[in-house]
């Protein structure tokens, strides 16, 4: 299929502020600097992926992207499930999304009225592969949300960052997902099945190229943790040997935010889930990464079998 670069016009794109506690809480936490340092040439391509379903990978793009909107860092989130998007509801923008990307390479319309900006973050934008339950025709074939990155590179206001919400899985979704990625993030829980699928996609994330790799660990339990119930962070970076990008624990708050449709970064005060991807969002923009520490201070017994055997 011939492909015709969209038509692009301005964006203004001012930045949004936040609200004053929140700041204060990212600040104290950042050694006192209010904003990170940007590391890289612009825009930033990165999938946050996972493999298994249900880990939280759609809830940390959306905080993602709401954190870098809220920090004055332009950033387009692409739901790149054609077939079974969420994103928009985690944004709060479900009634407002009547254009996709796959309108804008059949011609319908232009990029920049398939993009839809989030009524509290003027740095925020959503743009959704297809409508629901709709297949994207195959002639776009995988090179898709590619031709997609390409052009708003092109865009007069071009975004710090494109985040591609990746579908679960690795069928042909998750390859046109990835094919414009120089970075993914890697989303997982404590737990063997999650961890497996992910050492998986970790794999075919690094034979297509992308090897800029790090993970989040998400609905972590100290306290199961402690009594040897969950594994920690610790482990499962070396299980997957990958650097660590944010550790989230379990926090009901996140029930609440996404069926409220706010992200949960925007919460004031701010949670402890929040506030992990708050710092999450500091470490990817600055290209940094954290340690991963055990809960207690003593090294606990390594139990034989378990956790690790799975892995051979």
């Amino acid at each position: 299929m011939a492909f015709t670069p969209p038509r692009l016009l301005p964006l203004p794109l001012p930045p949004a502020a936040a609200p004053a506690s929140t700041r204060a809480v990212s600040a104290r936490h950042h050694g006192g600097r209010t904003a990170p340092e940007l590391s890289g040439p612009t825009p930033r391509v990165v999938v946050v992926t996972s493999g298994k379903g249900g880990v939280g990978k759609t809830t940390t793009t959306a905080n993602l992207a709401a954190s870098l909107a809220r920090l004055g860092l332009p950033a387009v989130a692409v739901d790149a499930d054609a077939g079974l998007r969420n994103l928009d509801l985690l944004l709060g923008l479900e009634n407002r999304v009547h254009l996709t990307a796959a309108d804008v390479l059949a011609g319908d319309c232009r990029l920049d009225q398939a993009l839809v900006r989030h009524r509290a973050l003027q740095d925020l934008h959503l743009l959704c592969l297809s409508k629901p339950r709709s297949k994207l025709p195959l002639a776009f074939g995988s090179k898709t949300l590619t031709w997609v990155a390409d052009a708003l590179r092109r865009s007069p206001n071009t975004p710090a960052f494109i985040l591609i919400d990746c579908p679960a899985g690795v069928d042909a979704g998750f390859v046109t997902a990835i094919a414009p990625a120089e970075e993914a993030v890697l989303v997982t829980t404590p737990d063997i099945t999650a961890l497996r699928d992910a050492d998986r996609v970790a794999g075919l994330l690094e034979c297509d190229g992308i090897k800029d790799i790090k993970i989040i660990v998400n609905r972590v339990r100290p306290d199961l943790v402690k009594g040897e119930d969950m594994m920690s962070a610790l482990d499962v970076q070396e299980m997957l040997g990958l650097p660590l990008l944010g550790v989230v624990p379990e926090d009901a708050e996140v029930i609440r935010s996404t069926n409220r449709g706010v992200p949960l970064v925007l919460n004031d005060p701010p949670t402890p889930a929040g506030l992990a991807l708050d710092q999450a969002t500091w470490r990817l923009v600055e290209r940094d990464v954290m340690t991963a520490v055990m809960v207690e201070e003593q090294e606990r017994p390594k139990k034989k079998g378990g956790f690790f055997s799975f892995f051979g």
